[in-house]
């Protein structure tokens, strides 16, 4: 049987202010707090809050036969809680119905998977603990940012005890493949991979209120039948985009929200369910592995990388910025782990493209991609001197990587030795429960032989004597 796999994502970005090089070493805040509450509140009220309350209702009407996923960046999720607390409300009560999956990604929406190994996974477990914490369910399918993808990355994430990824369907990758099947990451055959239709995700996300699109005005009973029409083989049909498509790039002037309604009973007629992508990494085998060499995502035309490291300055800022990674990562003060979050955010490598794709690209506050670069570096260099006066930046590279080496391997050291130690107050606590009984039966030994005594004793006493010693007394 068919299906249909819908999945949104939910990320916010952090606006950071505008940041001359002389506030370097004296302003360590770097946001633009009105900026911040103003975007998050408008687009809770022209998309989440809307769209969300229509999914729990076709959720509550469908009879359970509705599914769709989410994901929620970790950064999001804080905004969301100290300036939209409505929209952390309607995600509970659409995990209520039991209609929804969350899935669990990078928290900084960053693009850790690229750079560090260990900054990646910690951020990926935090989140993973995070979603447990808020919705009572672990995650078991991961989504990268921006689905990015490579082999590489699918076995770090199938390492982590995932069971399933989602990534981009790209072109260039699948050949004459479709995305309508299953498919596996080659380096971990565990992890199952669903693969986005990007054609048929962007006619409703890009498109569907684009009033010069030769499809236009887009009907659900018409947009079922293309699905419909797709080979009876291909059995699943992955939409995935973010939420603040209906609403935001496409207005709710548009029936958005009346399109997606109808979606469900026309699916219906023709015989087409909704899945969770849990359900169909469960019910569905996979097909073949999926070779990336290297890193995809869902992001242009090119589906690569090319939007956040395609010119100098962003590979100049993202390999400054992860030059410190390991210095972060040993350290434990709040505010510089919560700055770590900010500053990774995709969107802050985003903003220094210089490719021209089309589509406007808007910048915030900064009015060219080297006015973000600028900006951007100058919070960086205080960013850097915070860390460095944690771990001072006369150690050099060499002796500083020893430094973590060495606590790195002290630490796994620990924890094998607690474990071994723990072994070892088992088969004690084991040995004294054994050795208890015997201890006990021990004791009552001597007494015992005692007792043999005394009457062997008294025999001897009752025996004649020789007549010797008789004469002798």
């Amino acid at each position: 049987m068919r299906t249909i796999c819908l999945y949104f994502e939910i990320h916010q970005i952090i606006h950071l202010k505008r940041y001359r090089f002389f506030d370097i070493g004296r302003d360590h805040y770097y946001y633009d707090d009105y900026a911040n509450e103003t975007s998050i509140n408008e687009v809770a009220e022209r998309s989440y809050i809307p769209a969300l309350t229509t999914l729990i209702e076709m959720a509550k009407s469908s009879g359970n036969a509705f599914k769709v996923a989410f994901s929620v960046s970790g950064v999001a999720l804080e905004q969301l809680e100290i300036h939209a607390p409505a929209v952390i409300d309607l995600l509970h009560q659409l995990n209520d119905t039991g209609c929804c999956e969350f899935l669990c990604e990078p928290y900084s929406h960053g693009l850790s998977s690229l750079a560090n190994e260990d900054c990646f996974r910690e951020e990926v477990l935090r989140q993973r603990d995070k979603l447990k914490q808020m919705f009572g369910k672990e995650p078991k399918v991961f989504r990268n940012s921006s689905l990015i993808y490579s082999d590489d990355i699918g076995g770090l994430v199938a390492s982590m005890g995932f069971k399933g990824m989602l990534t981009e369907g790209a072109k260039y990758i699948l050949g004459w493949k479709s995305p309508h099947y299953v498919y596996h990451c080659n380096q971990a055959p565990s992890l199952k991979l669903l693969l986005r239709d990007f054609k048929l995700s962007d006619d409703i996300s890009l498109r569907f209120s684009n009033s010069e699109w030769g499809e236009y005005p887009l009907f659900a009973d018409k947009y079922i039948s293309w699905i419909d029409a797709l080979p009876q083989e291909e059995q699943v049909i992955n939409l995935f985009m973010e939420l603040s498509a209906l609403g935001m790039a496409q207005p709710l002037s548009s029936n958005i929200l009346e399109f997606l309604k109808a979606l469900p009973a026309c699916a219906k007629a023709k015989g087409i369910t909704f899945s969770t992508p849990t359900e169909i990494i469960t019910k569905l085998k996979s097909i073949s592995p999926l070779d990336v060499a290297y890193p995809m995502s869902w992001v242009d035309e090119e589906r690569d990388t090319s939007c956040w490291l395609g010119n100098v300055m962003q590979r100049e800022a993202f390999n400054k910025l992860y030059s410190v990674a390991e210095r972060v990562h040993l350290c434990d003060d709040r505010r510089i782990k919560q700055d770590w979050d900010y500053l990774q955010a995709s969107n802050n490598f985003r903003f220094m493209t210089t490719k021209d794709t089309g589509i406007w690209l808007n910048r915030g506050i900064y009015d060219s991609p080297y006015d973000a670069f600028t900006n951007y570096m100058n919070i960086l260099g205080d960013f850097i001197k915070r860390v460095d006066a944690l771990y001072p930046f006369d150690v050099d590279n060499e002796e500083l990587n020893s430094l973590l080496t060495t606590i790195k391997n002290q630490g796994e050291e620990i924890a094998e030795l607690q474990k071994e130690l723990g072994k070892w107050q088992l088969k004690a606590e084991k040995a004294n429960s054994k050795t208890s009984k015997p201890a006990n039966s021990s004791e009552k030994k001597p007494a015992a032989k005692k007792e043999v005594a005394s009457k062997k004793k008294k025999e001897e006493d009752k025996k004649p004597l020789p007549r010797s010693k008789k004469a002798t007394v």
